[in-house]
């Protein structure tokens, strides 16, 4: 399977379950592997046939800082929902990091990884 990769998307949203975090934007981080088949890009050489990681990266800003969430754990799940269902992905790993979370910890988040479900 190919992978495309996208590291270190930083967005700026509310997110957090404490008050302080409920009022004041902090960033969070994306990275992003995702399984597809490149290989009629790679053939055709048109982005038509690519997974187009720079609109992908626009919707996720988009997304991200539109929303706001009370768990990472939340967000999580709709990115990747959103990216299953609208792109052609048929798997996913997620990273999430919220590096300003702890004062004592220079970053904090969680890993998913989802399929795509199978087409009838």
């Amino acid at each position: 399977m190919d992978k495309v990769f996208l590291t270190g998307l930083c967005v700026n949203t509310i997110v957090g379950i404490y008050p302080e975090e409920r009022v004041k934007k902090q960033s969070v981080v994306i990275d992003l592997e995702l399984g597809c088949d490149i290989r009629k890009a790679s053939e055709s050489g048109d982005v038509a046939d690519a997974l187009d990681y720079h609109a992908l990266s626009l919707v996720l800003v988009e997304f991200i800082e539109k929303s706001r969430y009370g768990l990472i754990e939340a967000m999580a799940e709709d990115i990747a929902t959103l990216i299953l269902s609208q792109y052609r992905v048929t798997w996913l790993r997620l990273t999430l990091h919220k590096p300003e979370a702890l004062s004592n910890s220079r970053d904090v988040g969680l890993i998913i990884e989802r399929e795509a479900k199978a087409q009838p």
